[in-house]
């Protein structure tokens, strides 16, 4: 690794995606991810790279289109409704087979939402993060380490699929201040450049052309690769955090800040006798369905989801996987309003000692 430093979650993100050889950022300003742009207008200059503040989301999400068919490692990053006016965009990389990185530090919502924290995205970057039935890696760290890292092996994964990655942070990681081991900076010579990009093609023939549209017959065949792929998603890169299953006898699902407060409270209710454990996703999609499918339910009694956002969202994707097993209860806040030690934990203990359903 390269140096230690004490950073803001968003800064440490940028600085990662520079040190993974990142040259090109467009993006546009939206709370709570502002600090990830303003870090790269001045970072991106000083390693030759380039920073283009659009005059719009679209617009940026198109000019990420364009760079990285040239075969430059490009990102752009925004915040829930920003996301969504990406979406075109997004769908446009993936029929184009291009590789980008695209970040989500999440507020709440729907609409215009609040500026504050929140996990009410997950649906939108597991299920339609555009049209066109594509998917992308999604990725859901819990720490600011943990998100340099991920940022810092995207786009190895965007370049081994043709594919964009996606990052699914929410308000309060991106801007909490943590201690972290910086990577090393890669350099990205001209040979690494892939062969397929526009910088390597010699002459314009159609064939050459790197393009969103096709004929039917490619566009179908273009889908069941896509679709190959994904199952090789499921089969190779699921990430996940399995803590305290062996004697589990209620599971707590949670991902990126929730999972923190949720770890917390089964530490707590371990120390009162109750056998809890957790199940924490790093990878949205694929998520890590056998980890819950092959749970124990003679022994598990109960699942919990918690999350930043009522209703929850990752619940249908819990009960795809317990098949009515056991029972799959709810616990979160929403619209900004932070989860907290002790409202997970009462929560959790009401229903296991058999005073709410």
């Amino acid at each position: 690794m390269g140096e230690k430093r004490f950073m803001k979650g968003n800064e440490a993100i940028a600085e990662a995606a520079v040190r993974a050889g990142c040259r090109f950022f467009a993006g546009y300003p939206i709370t709570p991810q502002n600090e990830i742009p303003e870090y790269l207008s001045w970072r991106l200059p000083e390693v030759g790279g380039d920073f283009v503040q659009g005059e719009s989301e679209i617009a940026s999400i198109n000019m990420v289109y364009g760079a990285s068919a040239m075969g430059t490692r490009a990102m752009t990053s925004s915040s829930s409704p920003g996301i969504s006016l990406k979406a075109e965009g997004i769908s446009y990389l993936a029929a184009a087979m291009l590789p980008a990185l695209i970040i989500n530090v999440s507020r709440g919502g729907p609409g215009l939402g609040s500026i504050q924290p929140a996990q009410s995205d997950y649906l939108q970057a597991t299920k339609a993060l555009g049209h066109g039935g594509f998917h992308t890696l999604v990725f859901a760290p819990n720490t600011v380490q943990e998100a340099v890292d991920i940022v810092y092996e995207s786009w190895e994964y965007a370049e081994r699929d043709r594919n964009p990655v996606f990052v699914l942070l929410d308000g309060c990681l991106g801007n909490i201040m943590e201690e972290v081991d910086l990577p090393e900076m890669k350099e990205i010579k001209p040979e690494d450049v892939p062969e397929w990009s526009l910088s390597r093609r010699n002459g314009r023939d159609w064939q050459g052309n790197i393009t969103p549209i096709y004929t039917e017959p490619i566009l179908e065949g273009l889908n069941i690769m896509a679709g190959e792929m994904y199952k090789q998603w499921e089969e190779e890169d699921v990430r996940v955090e399995e803590f305290m299953l062996d004697d589990a006898e209620y599971v707590v699902v949670a991902y990126g800040m929730a999972s923190r407060v949720a770890k917390e409270a089964v530490i707590r209710l371990r120390e009162k006798g109750h056998k809890l454990g957790l199940i924490r996703p790093i990878t949205l999609y694929p998520f890590p369905k056998k980890s819950i499918k092959n749970l124990d339910y003679s022994r598990v009694k109960g699942i919990f989801d918690i999350e930043m956002t009522i209703p929850a969202q990752m619940r249908d994707d819990i009960e795809l996987q317990v098949m009515e097993r056991c029972p799959v209860y709810e616990y979160g806040r929403s619209g900004g309003c932070l989860l907290d030690d002790d409202g997970v934990y009462e929560a959790i203990e009401e229903v296991i000692t058999g005073g709410a359903e």
